[in-house]
């Protein structure tokens, strides 16, 4: 997703913390008990299908080829925002009124699968990037299949970062650390890095458990307060203890991306959407002042693994045509035209190898971080657990509490919640 979608899915996602409780919405049904077949008969019939943001804008005219290749079909896509999607679908799902098929975020397969088919045996996912494949797993079973992808990177300015003496990307943690600090008091920096603020905080600094060995839980509990969680947390508040990182930094729409371009902030971690945003407001020659690279390792270098998932609903009156698009907007070459149409990065990995993306240096470190990236879990409390340890964040950079107490608490609030 890009920035507007992170924005999109936090604002929801708040909302949702209301709406859906600890349960799944009610009257959702089971979901299909067993896997269909797709078979190799074209589609024929109406499919209605609902895409969000940029997708639900694009999606009507992009099908037009799948309509061609299937001249039995007619593909009905509406555009629903996102701001308005979640409560959709609710309502939908209640009525019995769904499409046929429909993009929904990665983070809200578990609160809506009871009303989504499992995926059909024919329908391969073993080339997709396995963290995206892990977020279609409620269970034991496939609820959709990975569309389009998002993984968070390391950012940084390469003509600052020579400056300080940096010739590559930094490797470790100890590495990341001292390059913030050089770039400050070398390149004329007022702060080295930049790390999120505000929801969605916790979610982007998951990397740094996760990249320490940790697990934030284990498949029948919350497992957030380990060892290793602590001290990936004191590594992050030492940012802010040190000077090196800002408790108050402006988290207004543009400001991260304007303190990068004007190098007060040369350092960021976010993912591929940044990369036009950077080049349209630096300018002529600013794609040359900085690059990506896969996030610095402690025990690994392992990331936040999102996107969005193509999913059937169980009322489809025309199931078997749903699924025929669904198989091939994950063909590669489709993935790869979709990319040069909206710029959402490929679930399948062969389409990694297409022009379009292997001619875009900056896109490397993405495909590379993808491998390892990760899934938050398909859990209904998952936005609860979130949204707490957005809140314990807050406190933790402002030097309020320290890591081991605020994870203790976050134990203690999700373990009230469950995995749902």
């Amino acid at each position: 997703m890009r920035k507007t979608r992170w924005s999109a899915v936090a604002v929801i996602a708040a909302a949702a913390i209301v709406l859906t409780g600890c349960g799944r919405p009610s009257d959702s049904g089971g979901g299909a008990a067993e896997a269909s077949t797709i078979g190799d008969a074209k589609a024929e019939g109406t499919l209605t299908m609902w895409a969000m943001g940029a997708e639900g804008e694009a999606l009507p005219e992009f099908v037009k080829t799948f309509e061609e290749a299937n001249p039995g079909v007619t593909v009905e896509v509406t555009p629903v925002p996102w701001d308005a999607a979640y409560s959709k679908f609710q309502t939908a799902i209640a009525g019995g009124n769904t499409p046929d098929l429909a993009m929904v975020g990665s983070t809200w397969m578990a609160d809506f699968a009871d009303a989504f088919q499992t995926v059909p045996t024919d329908l391969k996912t073993d080339g997709m990037f396995s963290g995206s494949v892990d977020g279609t797993m409620v269970g034991d079973r496939a609820t959709g299949v990975p569309w389009y992808v998002d993984t968070r990177v390391l950012y940084y300015r390469t003509d600052l970062a020579a400056q300080a003496g940096w010739n590559a990307a930094p490797t470790s943690w100890d590495e990341l650390k001292q390059m913030a600090a050089d770039m400050q008091s070398k390149a004329g920096a007022e702060y080295g890095m930049r790390f999120p603020g505000g929801n969605d905080s916790f979610q982007g600094t998951l990397w740094m458990p996760w990249s320490n060995g940790a697990e934030i839980e284990n498949g029948s509990e919350w497992t957030l307060d380990t060892p290793e969680a602590v001290e990936a947390y004191e590594y992050y508040q030492s940012f802010f203890t040190e000077g090196i990182a800002n408790a108050a930094a402006d988290r207004s729409a543009g400001a991260q991306e304007a303190d990068f371009v004007s190098g007060a902030t040369p350092m960021l971690i976010d993912g591929p959407f940044l990369i036009g945003q950077l080049e349209d407001l630096g300018g002529a020659g600013f794609s040359e002042k900085f690059s990506t690279a896969v996030l610095p390792k402690e025990k690994s270098s392992v990331s936040f693994s999102g996107g969005a998932n193509l999913v059937v609903f169980d009322n489809s009156d025309n199931a078997t045509s749903a699924w025929k698009l669904a198989q091939w907007l994950t063909q590669p070459e489709t993935q790869a035209s979709w990319y040069e149409a909206t710029g959402d990065l490929p679930s399948v990995q062969a389409a990694w190898k297409s022009d379009a993306l292997a001619s875009r240096p900056t896109l490397a470190a993405f495909g590379t971080q993808l491998e390892t990236a990760k899934s938050v879990p398909a859990t209904t409390t998952w936005v609860q657990v979130a949204a707490a340890g957005d809140a314990m964040l807050e406190k933790i950079r402002l030097g309020q509490l320290t890591p081991a107490d605020g994870l203790a608490d976050l134990q203690k609030t999700a373990d009230s919640l469950g995995l749902g």
